[in-house]
């Protein structure tokens, strides 16, 4: 696990590396795709230190984990909360520039009775490249 010194995690080299691979690109990649990419600056990294950090980087905040109905996990370096739109055909996954609904987690929270922290909002369909129209308004 990681080394954790007064609730914080130290940072590593192959750590910055993933991070900075995963906030470098928009396209929302499986943990292999960081992996290969990772592997260029750092060849001896192995798939298992991948995942681990990912890990970390999950639950430190620093990135999040999108699962999508049975497919592998993806993951976003933008930690912020924000929707996402996700291809049904080519399962590619899309940032939408849509506000944040506030005051969804209040409604949630008042209606169910349940103490709601946060929300994940996904849109499903088939994105611009697999229905071959233009414009639409994410990327």
């Amino acid at each position: 696990m990681a080394e954790k010194k007064r609730g914080f995690v130290r940072n590593t080299k192959q750590r910055e590396v993933i991070l900075s691979v995963l906030r470098g690109t928009d396209t929302h990649p499986t943990a292999d795709w960081i992996y290969q990419e990772v592997r260029r600056e750092l060849p001896n990294i192995s798939l298992g230190t991948i995942y681990r950090n990912l890990r970390i980087l999950v639950e430190s905040g620093d990135a999040l984990e999108l699962s999508f109905s049975g497919e592998s996990s993806r993951f976003d370096g933008n930690p912020k909360n924000h929707y996402h739109f996700a291809c049904t055909k080519c399962g590619n996954v899309y940032d939408i520039d849509l506000p944040v609904v506030d005051g969804l987690n209040d409604a949630a929270e008042k209606l169910s009775g349940h103490k709601v922290k946060s929300h994940r909002l996904e849109f499903y369909g088939i994105c611009q490249e697999c229905d071959g129209s233009a414009g639409g308004g994410f990327q």
